[in-house]
């Protein structure tokens, strides 16, 4: 799994959504909360401690109102 969590594509849709969230300026506290998850499960996934799902990136992307295809392709 950590292969995964360092893998610079990996590392790219992180930064995407990471992206995509502070140009809404939303804390990740807000983030998690609308999706009843703590503060620290979008810290673990922005720091790349935590390997998000295709589904929870689904979830995650809805929330902040982005398209998934936006955050996967140039």
């Amino acid at each position: 799994m950590s292969g995964t969590l360092q893998n610079a594509e990996y590392k790219r849709i992180i930064g995407r959504l990471r992206s995509a969230r502070l140009s809404r300026n939303m804390s990740q506290q807000v983030l998690a909360k609308s999706l009843g998850k703590p503060q620290s499960y979008i810290a673990k996934i922005e720091g790349y401690e935590r390997r998000l799902d295709v589904l929870e990136f689904i979830h995650i992307a809805r929330r902040l109102d982005i398209k998934v295809q936006s955050l996967l392709f140039d």
